[in-house]
C-alpha cells in the first residue's frame, strides 16, 4: 500500500518506516525533523498546522500517525496536550479527506494512568489487559486518549477502520541498559508496570495492524513477552501489589501487560528480549 508514516525520523517512527518498506510498502514519512540517509522518501513539516498536514497527507491508502510529544517531561504539560491532540485531529481529517482505507495510530498504555500519575494508580489486578479502565491523569495519557477518541470519531462516520496500538516504553539493544537500568533498581520501576517493548517487536506490530483484515476501530496492547526486571515476576507483583489478585499465574518472568488480544486480532508475537542484548563494556 501507499503508506503515509507521520512521525518518521523519531525512536518508534524509523522501525514502523523501516517494518513497512521491508513488506514492500510504499511509504512516505512526514517529521518536522529530517531523517538524514533512509529507505523511504521524506517530507518535512509542522502537524500542528492544517494546511500543511492537508497538502501532504493525500493520494495515499493508509496512514500510520506516530508523530507526537512522547512523555509528559521536559516540556509544560500545556504544550504536550496541545502538540499531541492538535496534531491527531489534523492527521486523521487529512487521512479522511485523503480517502485512506486504513488508519493506525500510537497510543499509549499510559491511557490507563501508567507510568506518569500523579495520584497512584494501582492495577486492579494483574495483568493489565484491554479490560482494564482508562484512567489517564497526565497531559500526555490524557492526549493519547483523546487521540483514540479522535480516531474513533472518523471511523464512526465511516471514514477508515483503524486500530489504535497501545505501548509501554519502547526500548533497542542501544537504549535499555542506559535508560532502564538505572531505573528497575528505583521504586519507581513499579510505575512502568516494569514493561517496555523492543523498537523492533514495536515495527512489526505496526505493519501487522495495517495489514489486519477487520473493520471498525480496534485497540490494542502490545508489549514484550517479559519484565525488563531480572527477578521473576510473580515474586515481584507479590512484594510490590501485595493485595493486587492475578487473573491468570504469571510464569518466570513473564510480562504484566497481556498481549493475547492482540496475538488474537492482528497475529502479534514479540521475539524480542533485553535478555539477549549485548552488554555495554565496563566504562563506556
Amino acid at each position: 500500500m501507499k503508506t503515509i508514516v507521520t512521525g518518521s525520523s523519531g525512536l518508534l517512527g524509523r522501525h514502523v518506516a523501516a517494518a513497512l518498506v521491508a513488506a514492500g510498502h510504499d511509504v512516505l514519512g512526514i517529521d518536522a525533523v529530517a531523517p538524514g540517509d533512509v529507505a523511504w522518501r521524506h517530507a518535512t513539516a509542522d502537524l500542528t498546522d492544517l494546511g500543511s498536514t492537508l497538502q501532504l497527507v493525500r493520494d495515499c491508502d493508509a496512514v500510520v500517525h506516530v508523530a507526537a510529544i512522547p512523555r509528559p517531561t521536559g516540556r509544560a504539560g500545556g504544550e504536550v496536550f496541545k502538540t499531541n491532540v492538535a496534531t491527531a485531529y489534523n492527521v486523521v481529517e487529512a487521512a479522511a479527506m485523503a480517502g485512506a482505507a486504513r488508519f493506525v495510530y500510537a497510543s499509549s498504555f499510559s491511557v490507563f494512568g501508567y507510568p506518569f500519575f500523579e495520584k497512584t494508580v494501582r492495577p486492579p489486578y494483574l495483568p493489565v489487559d484491554m479490560n482494564h479502565p482508562v484512567g489517564a491523569q497526565d497531559p500526555y495519557g490524557l492526549s493519547k486518549w483523546l487521540g483514540e477518541e479522535i480516531v474513533g470519531a472518523a471511523v464512526r462516520r465511516g471514514a477508515f477502520s483503524a486500530v489504535s496500538i497501545r505501548m509501554p516504553w519502547i526500548q533497542t539493544p542501544a537504549s535499555f541498559f542506559a535508560g532502564v537500568g538505572p531505573r528497575r533498581a528505583t521504586a519507581d520501576s513499579a510505575r512502568d508496570l516494569w514493561a517496555y517493548l523492543d523498537a523492533r517487536d514495536a515495527g512489526q506490530g505496526f505493519l501487522q495492524a495495517l495489514e489486519w483484515k477487520g473493520d471498525g476501530h480496534l485497540r490494542v496492547l502490545l508489549s514484550a513477552a517479559d519484565t525488563f526486571m531480572e527477578e521473576e515476576t510473580e515474586p515481584l507483583v507479590r512484594r510490590v501489589y501485595p493485595d493486587v489478585p492475578l487473573s491468570r499465574p504469571i510464569a518466570g518472568h513473564g510480562a504484566v501487560l497481556d498481549t493475547v488480544h492482540a496475538r488474537e486480532t492482528i497475529s502479534f508475537e514479540p521475539s524480542h528480549s533485553w535478555r539477549s542484548y549485548p552488554k555495554p563494556e565496563l566504562g563506556k
